[in-house]
């Protein structure tokens, strides 16, 4: 929980740019943040949002770790360019976006890479903001390892035949009978993508299903609430939403 801090306990982390193999067997390069001290840990996947693979993802990523989690989030986007996020995951967006098939690979190869090191639990998660939600509900449905889910405002995860493009050739929501993970997901009222009605659709369907999952929706919170540095920051929903978010990691991968 935040500020549930031991002060007679040791604390430390690390924080590096680490590569490994992704799809295809191609190098990936990654941020990887993880506690030091005592082990082993749980881990998580963080998937880059479509900002890119950018300053508030790494700190995002340590504050995770901060909180136990080792934390590993792969340069989605870098077939797009290799120096300024914003411009590649711009070159992104204007290519029809990232490859979901690319992103899966990139996201089992993640997987893959913390369940192989000797400070790791066993345990791995995945979480994604904005188009990274939508990622973190695909990799749910259809990447083998994972052991909890969290979408955080995942545009497109419900999507008709006309969001489709080759990059994104199937809508997530399509691959929802094939979720045998927890799912946790966190969503502002005010949101254009996804609207209310898209997550009433999505709840509805896991409802249906039978799926184990948790929402928690916000009042006076649109896209993007957890980004300090924006307009869309609300501090109240952002606090509230995080401890959720703690409270179910520790549940499923502690």
């Amino acid at each position: 929980m935040w500020n549930d801090i031991n002060t007679a306990k040791y604390e430390g982390m690390i924080a590096e740019t680490v590569t490994f193999a992704g799809r295809e067997g191609q190098p990936i390069r990654a941020y990887l943040s993880r506690p030091l001290g005592e082990g082993p840990c749980p881990a998580l996947v963080l998937i880059p949002h479509m900002p890119g693979w950018d300053e508030w993802t790494r700190e995002c990523a340590r504050r995770f770790t901060q909180h136990g989690y080792a934390v590993i989030s792969p340069n989605i986007y870098r077939d797009y360019g290799a120096t300024d996020p914003a411009a590649d995951a711009a070159a992104a967006r204007s290519a029809g976006g990232a490859k979901d098939a690319d992103v899966m690979a990139d996201c089992a190869g993640s997987v893959d890479f913390l369940k192989g090191q000797d400070w790791s639990n066993g345990k791995v998660g995945v979480i994604g903001m904005c188009s990274g939600g939508r990622h973190a509900f695909l990799a749910a449905c259809t990447v083998e390892g994972l052991d909890a889910a969290v979408d955080c405002w995942g545009g497109g995860v419900v999507a008709g035949p006309e969001d489709l493009s080759p990059a994104r050739p199937v809508a997530p929501i399509d691959y929802a009978e094939q979720l045998d993970i927890p799912l946790l997901g966190i969503f502002g009222n005010e949101d254009f993508s996804p609207t209310p009605a898209d997550v009433d659709t999505l709840e509805g369907t896991l409802k249906k299903l039978g799926k184990d999952y948790e929402f928690h929706r916000y009042e006076g919170a649109g896209h993007g609430f957890w980004y300090y540095h924006t307009p869309m920051y609300r501090q109240e929903q952002a606090m509230d939403s995080q401890e959720k978010v703690y409270a179910f990691l520790e549940k499923h991968l502690r």
